[in-house]
């Protein structure tokens, strides 16, 4: 009877040994109360309390936290009834308060948030309310914070969600912005058509341009090629008088050098006669000297008789 009685107390302190160790994790605080009455808070890592005489009322996560809550009906100041959901991000700054002061401190947060949202956008007509988001979010933070500092929480953002105004009105939306978007469309295409239309003006333009300039340059060029023409033309017709007058200037020089005899010279200012006649359609060639003229046809006519075979 005896070794189970020493049994039965042995299990009793090992059960009483493993009740006083706590172990509390990282960001994560104990509230100890001995005797119903708040006592110390437990750090993380080990702790060890006297069984029955403490007991541990409730750990505290010191980490952010996030709540979600539901839509809220929100009146504006023009008389529009919304839909508006919001999300808190929280922090338990002080385990004690936050266990102490509050005894449901989500339902309390959202019961705030409720009204001090109602507050807000009922000062703010339905277009500053979907345009003011920000300043709406910075307002209602502010007076989060102040009201649930006291429960040892500090609201560090608060977003709204989902602003949701009635189906009519929701409807009424839609059909301003198709208009804007078509607004801007119209505006759009006809910038676009004015810029091709400039653009083929342009062109146009250009194009003439470099057609009247390539106009001018073929006349240059053709003018050019005329005057071109006419020079070397002038050049040869000189060249060829110059040959002529050198080639006669030759023979005289030879006539002069063979020291002819009066027929020889007859026969050769008949030459000449001939030659200046040439290519002429209608010329008369009267010698000054009419008796020379005379001498010329009898040089001729002896000339011919003295030919071999006559």
């Amino acid at each position: 009877m005896g070794w189970f009685i020493n049994a039965l107390l042995l299990i009793i302190v090992i059960v009483l040994l493993f009740t006083s160790i706590k172990i509390i994790r990282q960001a994560t605080v104990g509230v100890v109360e001995r005797l119903g009455k708040f006592h110390k808070l437990a750090e993380q890592g080990i702790n060890i309390i006297i069984p029955v005489v403490d007991k541990f009322r409730s750990r505290v996560d010191l980490r952010e936290q996030v709540a979600d809550f539901k839509p809220q009906p929100v009146i504006t100041k023009d008389n529009v009834t919304m839909m508006i959901d919001t999300v808190i991000y929280y922090q338990v700054t002080d385990p004690f308060r936050y266990t102490y002061e509050i005894a449901t401190p989500i339902l309390a947060i959202e019961n705030l948030t409720a009204t001090t949202l109602r507050n807000i956008v009922g000062e703010l007509e339905l277009d500053q309310t979907l345009t003011s988001r920000d300043l709406v979010n910075t307002r209602l933070r502010t007076i989060l914070d102040e009201a649930t500092d006291k429960w040892g929480i500090k609201v560090n953002r608060v977003e709204l969600r989902n602003i949701l105004p009635p189906q009519d009105i929701q409807t009424a939306m839609e059909k301003q912005m198709r208009a804007e978007r078509e607004k801007r469309e119209a505006i759009l295409r006809a910038e676009g058509q004015k810029t091709a239309a400039i653009l083929e003006a342009e062109g146009l333009k250009q194009s003439a341009i470099l057609k009247a300039e390539a106009t001018k340059e073929a006349a240059i060029r053709e003018a050019e090629g005329i005057r071109q023409a006419k020079i070397l033309q002038a050049e040869g017709e000189a060249q060829a008088i110059l040959s002529v007058q050198k080639a006669f200037a030759d023979s005289l020089i030879m006539i002069r050098n063979s020291a002819p005899d009066q027929k020889v010279l007859s026969i050769k200012a008949l030459e000449t006669l001939k030659a200046m006649s040439e290519g002429q359609a209608t010329k008369l060639v009267i010698p000054g000297d009419l008796a020379g003229l005379g001498g010329v046809f009898a040089a001729l006519k002896e000339t011919v008789s003295e030919a071999p075979g006559k």
